[in-house]
Formats: C-alpha cells, structure tokens, sequence
C-alpha cells in the first residue's frame, strides 16, 4: 500500500507534537514555523525564535526536524534556526507547501541578487562594481556576500582581516567607498575552512541578513554563491528579492548554467531583471587588439532564449583585475576610465529594473526598527 503524500498538513501535525517547554504550547500554534516547503520528498522550514533566545533554542530546531523525519515518504529535513525581527511575533504558517511569507529586512527598500550558475565568472566582481556604481549614482547602498564557504567581498572591499563588532547582540557592517557591506569574512578568518551543512549555511545567512544593522538602503546587493543548491532557494524563499542579475561569460558551458540560474529565479518568482555578458573579449593595452577569447555574443543569444533582459558586455581587462585583488575597485579607483563607465551604465540599467519591479508590485513595504 503506497503511503500517503507529503503535504503541508501532515508536516504541520507533525510539527504540532514538538512543544516549546518555555511556552508551554506546540511550536505551530506559537507561529514559530516559516518557510515551509516540499520538494521531491525534500522538507525545508525555518523555527524562527527571538534573537537574545537563539542560542537556547537548538533542541528545538533538532526535535522539531526528528519530528518531520519520522513521516514516510521525507527523504530529507533541511530545518534552520532564525531570529525574529524584534518586536515582530512570527506569522502563522499557511496549509500549504509554498513558503508562507518573504518577511521585509528593516529599513530596506529594494533588494537585487547578483548570481550565476557556476563560479569563476566574475560575479562578486560584477556585483561589487554594480554596488559602487549605484552609490555613485546618489543611491544608499549595502553589500551582502552570501558566498559563506568563499567569501572574497572582503578583499575585493580592501576590508581584509577586519572582524565585525556587534552592539545590543546586533552586527554592524563595515563601511568602503560609501558603501555598508557584510561577510562571513568578517566573522572568522580567513583561512579557516566552513565545514558547513546546508541547514548551517542557510541559518547564517538568515543572520547576516537580519542581524545586521543595516540602517536605511535605497538597494542591498547580495552576492549569491555560484550555484543553485539550498542557500539560493531558502534567500529566494524568505527574502522579498526585488530582481535578480545573472553573470555569464560567453562560452556554452557557462551559459548553461546561467540559464538554471534564470529558471532557479523564476520557479521563486522572483523577476530577472537581465544578463550580463562578463569577459566579452580583450582590448590590447599595448597594441589595441580586440581578441574574443571565451567567444562572444553567447549571453546575448541566451538572454534572447529564455526571454531576459540583455543587460550588456564587461570586457576582460587586466585593470579589473588588478583593483579587485588590491582592493580598491575600477568604479571607485578609475571612476573616469573606460571601465568604470561600463559598470556605471549597468548600475543605471539595474536601478531602473528595480524601480520596474517595484512599481509592478505594488510598492514596498518598510518596516522601521
């Protein structure tokens, strides 16, 4: 006899079993579930819980993923921890499987992931020189590196073996080049390796996100991991995401995986505001030959493909690459050269998506801690 599917209300009823004992009362009628949902026997969910009551709270998490992973047909439990905003009771979860609520980071207006479907194609390059582009277009900005196993935003910032202070058991960002931005980086050292599981990775990224002062942002930039596993999916989830940007060099290999990343974003529902072409080809310094090195045009044709936005080409130039590992970016170093002026018109073109984006939803929702 087959057993019964996994719904939401069986993964409720089960959850109904597991009581706080500092309440006296199941976690599900406490509103402590967020997040739910059902993949292919896969149950993913967030206990979210006061933030001073964190570190208290594991036993619970732990009680509430056995609880999940006794029903059959779950293959596997992907439960985190996260802090609720302060003053900010939990919402109660909704009977079904998609995530019940994308709960607004204070004082933010807009949000715009930077990803791409593999590593090695310059997007925390990209996704740095858009956050300054933007801040030299008047705009406030944050910058958060969401790469916890390789986070490079440090140095490419010139923040490098800075460690972050935290006042009132919230975090402060770091401050470069008119910009707030925040890392695992800043948070261990640099050489030691995250030997992390998904449920860990996801629950430090709600943290970075969340427990940070931030302040008031006009956009924060989040610098995605490459890839497409659980940490995209729990911030695509819970993170109302403005619009998204995929980097791609031009070769077929990584337009394959720009093309997952597209599909990632709008299986969330999260708009793609466009795709960026970066190593289109290399300028000579020396004699001004142009030499299409990875191909060209690949990103263009892909965008034209899946319907995205082409958002234009970043060339490949030894300038970009010598600002980012001394840690003083071309749009902040350069901000008159040819370079700069590149990523100058991709912050415009990005801004301008996410006021489309914006506007298309209705307006934001700021809630002032």
């Amino acid at each position: 006899m087959a057993s019964a599917p996994i719904t939401a209300e069986r993964v409720l009823d089960a959850l109904r079993s597991v009581i706080d004992p500092a309440k006296g009362a199941n976690v599900v009628a406490l509103g402590l579930v967020s997040g739910l949902s059902i993949r292919d026997g896969v149950v993913s969910f967030a206990v979210e819980v006061a933030p001073q009551e964190a570190r208290d709270k594991e036993p619970l998490r732990v009680a509430c993923a056995a609880a999940v992973g006794k029903l059959a047909g779950v293959t596997k439990v992907n439960a985190v921890l996260t802090a609720a905003t302060a003053g900010r009771q939990a919402p109660a979860p909704r009977p079904h499987a998609e995530p019940v609520a994308k709960a607004d980071i204070a004082g933010v207006r807009t949000i715009l992931a930077v990803a791409s479907g593999k590593g090695g194609v310059g997007k925390s390059t990209t996704a740095v020189n858009i956050a300054l582009g933007l801040a030299a277009e008047g705009k406030k900005v944050g910058l958060l590196d969401a790469d916890v196993y390789g986070p490079s935003i440090p140095r490419m910032l010139g923040l490098e073996g800075r460690r972050a202070d935290a006042e009132d058991k919230v975090l402060l960002p770091h401050e470069a080049f008119g910009i707030r931005a925040m890392s695992m980086g800043f948070l261990v050292p640099g050489d030691t390796p995250m030997v992390w599981r998904g449920p860990m990775v996801t629950s430090a990224l709600q943290q970075m996100l969340r427990q940070v002062r931030w302040g008031e942002l006009d956009v924060l930039v989040i610098d995605f991991p490459p890839g497409t596993g659980d940490a995209h999916l729990t911030l695509a989830q819970t993170v109302p995401i403005t619009g998204a940007v995929i980097v791609s060099t031009p070769q077929d290999i990584a337009l394959i995986d720009a093309r997952k990343g597209v599909k990632m974003f709008e299986k969330v529902a999260v708009p793609v505001l466009g795709i960026v072409e970066n190593m289109s080809y290399f300028l000579c310094p020396h004699c001004g030959e142009r030499s299409e090195i990875f191909g060209h045009g690949g990103a263009k044709r892909e965008a034209e493909a899946t319907g995205a936005p082409f958002l234009g080409e970043i060339p490949l130039d030894v300038r970009i690459r010598e600002t980012s590992d001394a840690g003083t970016p071309i749009v902040h170093s350069e901000p008159e050269g040819p370079q700069a002026q590149v990523y100058r018109q991709l912050a415009r073109t990005v801004w301008a998506g996410l006021e489309r984006a914006l506007a298309s939803s209705g307006g934001p929702t700021i809630s002032i801690e």
